[in-house]
């Protein structure tokens, strides 16, 4: 997507210093807060299992995977996959990011608009974030309008999921917060640890629909250039 000498380079420079910064951040206050324990010493394992089995999700299972920060639901199977520094911690960290997990069985039970659309939207979502770009790459060189369309039309795609996921996103901290709090698994002062970590986790997503839409716009602009 990146031609020498093409000026719109710019349009996506405030994204990607917003997307760095957010990394950085979410990084750092992660570490922070996986060094504070809750009072409750419960893992991350423990609070989205009672999170589930009292909200009625018994037969939502939770699984241990590897990685780093790579903890999600998934609503295809029903189940929830927690890294190891959240699955066996005890820190606010690690009882935010389990929670808020736990906040997307919780959308998935409600029949939370939003998260229905982003799991539907998923394949092509996937495709058009790869394969619109290619496309539109392959009808610049090619002087083929139509490829050119075709890509921006697929990648907008993309666009439209990264923008469903603000609000799903959202939503499960929200709901997170709300029952570590109300449900009494962190305590009054530990609160604002845990909405730290999420606050900061929520920023990588906005960073990335932001890159998303400037991506687009460059595309557009493109296009519209070589009608001049």
């Amino acid at each position: 997507m990146y031609f020498w000498g093409d000026w719109t380079y710019i349009l996506i420079f405030p994204a990607l210093l917003l997307s760095l910064w957010a990394q950085f951040r979410v990084q750092g206050v992660f570490a922070r807060y996986a060094r504070v324990a809750a009072d409750a010493r419960l893992t991350g394992a423990q609070v989205a299992r009672d999170i589930l089995d009292r909200h009625g999700l018994t037969d939502v299972a939770i699984e241990r995977v590897g990685g780093t920060l790579a903890d999600h639901y998934d609503p295809r199977t029903r189940v929830l996959r927690l890294s190891p520094d959240v699955h066996d911690s005890f820190s606010l960290a690690a009882l935010g990011v389990a929670a808020h997990e736990t906040g997307h069985a919780l959308q998935h039970a409600d029949g939370y608009l939003f998260l229905g659309m982003r799991s539907a939207m998923y394949p092509a979502a996937a495709l058009g974030s790869n394969g619109g770009p290619l496309l539109f790459i392959l009808g610049l060189f090619m002087r083929s309008g139509f490829m050119m369309d075709l890509g921006i039309i697929f990648f907008t795609l993309a666009v439209i999921f990264y923008l469903v996921t603000l609000p799903v996103e959202f939503n499960a901290s929200s709901r997170a917060v709300a029952i570590l709090a109300s449900e009494g698994y962190v305590t009054h002062e530990e609160v604002r640890g845990t909405r730290k970590v999420l606050d900061a986790a929520a920023m990588t997503y906005v960073a990335a629909a932001l890159m998303a839409v400037l991506q687009l716009l460059r595309l557009l602009m493109l296009r519209g250039s070589r009608d001049d």
